[in-house]
């Protein structure tokens, strides 16, 4: 069943939402997305729960937006405007965390890759794994819509860096010396330590935790942070429709996500 690719667990007053497709490192196709703003929706609204934790079942946090040619948005037949409201959608979507008015934790273990590292950077707090793989999509298909979230955290070089060169990845005890996560700690330990910090975050009352978010968060949206993200869909759905993308996007197509990624590489 749909509901099945998200997961809910409650824990006194931290519910843990868990990304639940693991045999494709649970990347994200448009049915995890749908039921993702779903569960987030009613648990913001539910006076029990003062923290969100996000993770990964399996090996991974998520590997991103899902490419597979049956299963992807890739595969549909759009315009530029639809692309647009497309993309748009993802974000607007993710802007929920933003918006929340309780704290929302992502919990980062193995692979963090391209559109999930977007959704990491909606919350509040990332803590991940030192071992774990932070990074770009292995195939260029876009261009403009992970970077200036990643900019906002890292720095406009780290992000160039990373973006400049496909497939690119950091550990997570880089990414948290970067800034794009909170701090880094033993696989080992992960679920430990976010269950203990999302305890006591639990203990503050809820109101006062959602004004301490709004005010930290206005700060970040003085700076641009919002409109910065919402650029994103502009640049990305103009590179969408580039012949260098329409030509990788066909070859994603005719050979599978493995097979197409081989074949840029090599």
């Amino acid at each position: 069943m749909a509901d099945d690719v998200v997961l809910v667990e409650r824990d006194g007053r931290t519910a843990w939402i868990t990304l639940n497709r693991p045999d494709r490192l649970n990347a994200m196709n448009t049915a995890l997305l749908h039921r993702f703003g779903e569960v987030v929706d009613e648990l913001g609204a539910d006076p029990e729960v003062s923290v969100l934790v996000i993770r990964g079942a399996g090996r991974a946090f998520s590997a991103g937006y899902d490419l597979k040619p049956d299963e992807s948005e890739i595969a549909e037949e759009r315009t530029t405007v639809s692309d647009f409201d497309r993309i748009l959608g993802h974000i607007r979507l993710f802007e929920r965390l933003w918006d929340l008015p309780k704290p929302v934790i992502a919990a980062v273990h193995g692979y963090c890759l391209a559109g999930a590292t977007q959704l990491c950077i909606y919350t509040d707090i990332t803590v991940v794994a030192d071992n774990a793989k932070v990074g770009w999509p292995s195939i260029p298909v876009g261009g403009g819509l992970i970077s200036p979230m990643w900019s906002f955290l890292v720095g406009p070089k780290r992000a160039k860096q990373m973006s400049f060169v496909a497939g690119s990845q950091v550990s997570g005890s880089t990414s948290a010396d970067w800034g794009w996560a909170n701090y880094a700690v033993p696989e080992a330990e992960l679920w430990d330590n976010v269950a203990a910090l999302a305890a006591d975050i639990a203990k503050v009352p809820l109101d006062i935790l959602r004004m301490k978010k709004y005010s930290i968060n206005r700060v970040a949206e003085i700076q641009g942070f919002r409109s910065a993200m919402s650029m994103g869909a502009e640049t990305d759905a103009l590179l969408h429709f580039s012949p260098a993308v329409l030509e990788l996007s066909q070859l994603i197509r005719d050979k599978g996500l493995k097979g197409a990624i081989a074949e840029f590489q090599g």
